[in-house]
């Protein structure tokens, strides 16, 4: 399985997220039951993480804790 990019602006710097296509769905999903934009809810997940956890490791996370 391949790695989809995309861009993100967190705290005005643009920034490259690359996860599993399935990772993307489960957070598109999240962000629209939760009633948010994607960017919106990557952002709270980013301002939320420890700094020592990259931002994709983070998403995941998020992703698998909120299919479950």
């Amino acid at each position: 399985m391949t790695l989809e990019k995309r861009s993100v602006s967190l705290a005005g710097h643009r920034t490259s997220v690359a996860l599993e296509p399935e990772f993307w769905a489960a957070l598109v999903n999240a962000a629209e039951q939760r009633g948010q934009s994607l960017a919106g809810l990557v952002t709270e997940i980013d301002a939320a993480r420890d700094p020592a956890r990259p931002l994709s490791s983070a998403l995941r996370v998020f992703a698998l804790l909120w299919s479950t």
